[in-house]
Parts: C-alpha cells; structure tokens; sequence
C-alpha cells in the first residue's frame, strides 16, 4: 500500500492528508469483501460496498471511497502491465498512453466533453513530435508545441492554454513526469474582444425566424441566460414554476439559480406535457435511465428512471452512451441549436456574427441597460470573478457618454 500512496503523491492525486483516507477506504473495501489487496475484483463487489457505505456515510465520503479504489485498481493494473510487457513498438506504446489517459481522464469524473478535447491535443501532440517515444518526452517538447502553436498555427491564447491543461494532465498523471518552467514558449497573444450583443429589436426578428421546440429553448437561453450546454442539460426538476426560478448545473458542476421568464411559462408547461409521453413511452419500452453524474449513478441506481430526472429537451431518437455504451435517451444535440440560430439570423439580416452564446450576452448587456446590480447579474450568470461580468459594462457603456463627434 506503501507504493500505492507513494504513486497518489507523486501524480498530484491528492496530499498527504488526502492520501491517508484513500489508503483506509481501499482497506476498509478489502476488509469487507473478506479478500487482500492482491486478489481479483470486479465491479459487484465495488458496488456492494458503496451501496453498503451510503447508509451511514455523506456523499462526498461515497464519491471519495469510490475514487480511492478505482485509483488503486488502476495503480495495480499499470504495475502489472509494468511487469509482463515486453517492449512495444512505438504506435502500440502510443496508444496505451491514450488508454490510460482516457482512464485517468473518467477516474478524475471529467466530462465526456474535456476528454474528448484533451485526448485530440494528445493526438496533435503526438503528430508534433514526429516519432518521440512517450517516454522520451520532457518539458522541452512541451515547449516547442506552445510554440508551434502561437507560430505556426496561429492559435488563440485561450486555445494554447487548453493545449497546455491536457499535455499537463498527460504528464501529471500518465507519464508521471514533471513539467519544468517553460515561460521562454512562445505565447499566443491575448485579444481583448467585446462580446457580440443583439439589441431587442434584432432578438424580437431573430426569433420570429425560428418555431417550436429551438425557439423554446433559444428563448430559455435569453431569457434565464443560459450557456448552451447548460439549456440541453436542464432536468425537470429544476424548472420550479410556483417561484418562477430555474436551478442550473453550471461550470465546475456548481449549482445556481436563475429567473424563469413568464412570458415562455405557459408555452414551457405545454412542452413538459408532451415531453412526459415520451417519457412514458421509454418506460414502457423498458429503455435505461437517463444519464446521471458517476456518484448518482450509483448512489442512485434507479433515478434515471424517474421523471424528475429526465430531459427538458429529449432527443427524438435513442442513442448509446459514448461512455458506458448503454442505449439511452439523451438530450437534444447541441449543434443543431447552435446551426439554427447561426441559420434564423441570416434570414433575420442580422450582420453581426452570432452565436448561441450572443443570446447569453445580451440578457446580461439588457439587465445592466436597466439598471440591475451587476452583482446580481454576476450570480445569475454563475461568473467567479466579478470581472468576467465587467466586460458588459463596455458594451452599455458605448454611445452613453454624452459626448456628441466633431463632424456632427
């Protein structure tokens, strides 16, 4: 267990303290299925003990015990793989990286979404260097692709710093390297861009270009302000009609909550009606539950099941979980929002470049046109940072200024 503790300190896993429970939960798993750390387990047997755990324990000591023996599982299968492999080729070396990325990437409860992201930075990391053996890397080939990045590609700041999290991420906790100072790469400039705001005379014929189900959720996503992917995953518990409120699962799975508008109210109530038959119907068809977060699924084994769980915006047709290969019902797909959005605004004549997100843009620019406290806007929005809020504040600001131009 010693190695394991050593292997959770050296990859960033957690601290001493940290690493001290992960170390009692593992034993307190093999004490309970009456078996040593050595010998085989599967997955019954992790989900008997949390099930067992949840009836005395909190959440997040479930979350925590559930990660500790995943960890440890993986631990003892690298280290076997360590012992048995004999030398791959480079492609076959390659692609355990990835493997074991993908694994550390689930373990750590990413989303399916930031995987994807980062395990196609690793793909552009790995056609960068041209041949390198993973385990040849340092942090000198970190630093030539931050530069051949803001050189040659011509990327965003924002675009470079997303590289920089997921080979990071690799190093940390698949390579078990050290990234060492690499300030002397080439950074990609930071442009300072005013976000495109629609005035209301352009929302009114924005959305006069668009009918059911997308003009609702084009109109929650204005009206609540809403991120896109904050609108596709509403569940219908968060919609509370009696106090006019909407809770979101925001960025960094922290909750908020934001204003229901009553002029959608009604037209909402009757999209729930005929969402519920659909509902109904995967029931009757014995389909799986709806997807929840690693701990509910487990916590809560039969939730996706239950109405207050499903989708505002259901997809019309069945797919299977990228991440558990289930058939499920998942939500409506967000690029067919964002396409017919970017299409109703070209029919509109709208000549700006807009995007879903402009729509979030303008309910706080309007807020703030009104007179709101740009604090409450700021937890409406669910920002941190009061600054990422400010940058609204130049777009109400232009032509307010009273001064009138010389040529006039």
């Amino acid at each position: 267990m010693e190695g394991f503790k050593s292997y959770l300190l050296s990859r960033h896993l957690s601290n001493e303290k940290q690493a001290g429970f992960y170390l009692y939960w593992v034993s307190q798993f093999y004490s309970h299925c009456n078996k040593s750390p050595g010998d085989r387990v599967v997955s019954e047997d992790i989900d008997r003990y949390l099930k067992s755990l949840s009836r005395r324990r909190e959440d997040w000591q479930i979350k925590q015990a559930s990660e500790a023996i995943e960890l440890y599982l993986f631990f003892r299968r690298k280290k076997q793989a360590t012992r048995n492999s004999k030398r791959p080729d480079l492609n076959e070396q390659w692609k355990s990286v990835v493997v074991d990325m993908k694994k550390m990437l689930r373990l750590k409860h990413l989303s399916f979404r930031t995987e994807q992201t980062y395990l196609g930075w690793v793909r552009r990391f790995y056609h960068f260097l041209n041949g390198q053996p993973p385990n040849k890397l340092d942090s000198t080939h970190v630093k030539d692709f931050m530069t051949h990045l803001a050189v040659d590609r011509s990327v965003a700041a924002s675009t470079q710093n997303q590289a920089f999290n997921a080979i990071l991420f690799l190093f940390r906790h698949v390579l078990d390297k050290p990234i060492d100072d690499i300030s002397e790469a080439i950074r990609a400039k930071r442009k300072r861009r005013l976000p495109v705001v629609l005035t209301k005379p352009e929302i009114t014929r924005l959305f006069e270009q668009m009918s059911g189900t997308k003009l609702l959720m084009a109109k929650t996503i204005y009206g609540c302000g809403l991120r896109l992917r904050e609108c596709t995953n509403l569940r219908i518990k968060d919609i509370d009609f009696s106090r006019m409120a909407v809770t979101v699962r925001g960025k960094g799975d922290k909750d908020r909550e934001t204003v229901l508008p009553g002029s959608i109210k009604g037209t909402l109530r009757n999209h729930i009606e005929s969402v519920r038959k659909i509902y109904l119907k995967d029931r009757e068809n014995g389909l799986a539950g709806v997807q929840l977060s690693g701990a509910l699924e487990r916590k809560l084994p039969n939730a996706g099941k239950e109405w207050a769980w499903f989708w505002v915006f259901p997809s019309h047709k069945i797919s299977v979980d990228p991440t558990t290969n289930i058939i499920r019902r998942h939500h409506i797909y967000a690029g067919n929002l964002q396409r017919q959005i970017k299409q109703a605004a070209i029919r509109a004549g709208i000549p700006k470049r807009i995007t879903v997100h402009a729509l979030r843009h303008s309910f706080a620019t309007h807020l703030l046109e009104k007179g709101h406290d740009i604090r409450i806007i700021q937890e409406l929005l669910g920002h941190a940072d009061l600054r990422t809020t400010m940058i609204y504040t130049h777009v109400v600001s232009k032509n307010k200024l009273g001064i009138i131009s010389p040529l006039d």
